[in-house]
């Protein structure tokens, strides 16, 4: 990826990750698992039903040390099956 990340951030800052995804209860389990791989913590989602409750949104903070990181942990989360989206 193209990004400018290292050129705006002072690493390593917490990055707050939103996660888009269908409504499943195993949702934020699948995110932090995914994300202990990569930066082993401890997490503490905030989750958002839609309004006709098809879809979650899991925001997460998340500690990131560079710009490869961020593009990992992006590309790592937007391989969970059930995730529609990650901004």
């Amino acid at each position: 990826m193209k990004t400018k990340f290292d050129e705006l951030l002072d690493f390593p800052t917490v990055l707050n990750f939103k996660v888009m995804g269908v409504a499943c209860d195993e949702l934020p389990d699948l995110i932090i698992a995914e994300l202990q791989k990569h930066t082993p913590g401890d997490y503490s989602p905030t989750i958002k039903p839609s309004s006709k409750g098809n879809y979650h949104s899991v925001s997460i903070a998340v500690t990131v040390t560079s710009k490869e990181h961020i593009e990992k942990i992006y590309k790592t989360l937007t391989a969970i099956e059930q995730v529609r989206y990650v901004l």
